[in-house]
């Protein structure tokens, strides 16, 4: 690995782990840690694979082309050392291209004829999850020792917990506005009741019993038919019928 000084590793750090941006862009900061990763080793590049909410991944960013070709592959094939590392939650490390071909039979080939000779790759994890896979193909033999793992695997362990920490934060807003969605649906719901029962002169639990038997028979949510009961009543018929 390039030596690379201790602010410059520092301001890279700092930039990774910074996802509580206003308007974070998912796309953007996978790129930037794709370029970043790749300017820490020479004759370098770096693809970044993603997993959804059900475990499958998918090609995010790369630092060129030729990488985006690299990742998309192994997933087409379901061969690669990025999947190994996701599948496993442990880095590959200087796995040499040339003798590789038992390992990955379709991969390898591929890779040694589109000119790369060394791969790493890394696993995006915060303990037990793993949320993703970052690979580093060189075009010679470029060997990591136990110092450069660690730089590269705290690097990848990071974006994952600033990852993760802003699932956790858009999952909140989610569950923010459906409550209070929820909640501006009961007070909607509370005035129909009151509007029913009195326009049929029924009590208050009979009122939202018929507003129940609507939205039920014209396959609605009580929601909408209770915002019909407060704005157009006569929209929803005789509902003691």
């Amino acid at each position: 690995m390039t030596t690379v000084s201790e602010q410059r590793l520092a301001a890279i750090f700092v930039e990774v782990a910074d996802t509580l941006v206003a308007e974070f862009d998912l796309i953007e900061f996978l790129q930037m840690l794709a370029d970043r990763a790749a300017s820490l080793v020479e004759d370098t590049t770096v693809g970044l694979l993603l997993a959804d909410q059900r475990g499958g991944l998918h090609f995010m960013a790369a630092s060129d082309e030729s990488t985006k070709l690299l990742e998309v592959f192994q997933l087409q094939w379901q061969d690669g050392p990025c999947l190994d590392a996701f599948r496993t939650a442990e880095p590959v490390v200087n796995a040499d291209l040339s003798t590789a071909g038992a390992r990955w039979p379709r991969f390898a080939p591929y890779a040694t004829d589109a000119g790369f000779r060394s791969v790493h790759a890394f696993p995006l994890r915060l303990r037990e999850d793993v949320i993703g896979a970052m690979g580093l193909f060189g075009t010679r033999d470029a060997a990591f020792d136990a110092a450069d793992v660690q730089i590269i695997q705290a690097m990848a362990d990071v974006a994952a917990i600033g990852l993760l920490q802003e699932r956790a934060i858009r999952r909140g807003e989610l569950l923010t506005e459906q409550l209070q969605g929820a909640l501006n649906s009961r007070i909607v719901i509370e005035q129909a009741k009151g509007a029913v029962a009195q326009a049929f002169n029924v009590s208050v639990d009979e009122a939202f019993e018929l507003l129940r038997s609507n939205a039920r028979r014209t396959n609605r949510r009580l929601s909408e038919v209770a915002r019909l009961a407060v704005t157009d009543l006569r929209a929803l018929g005789d509902l003691t019928a």
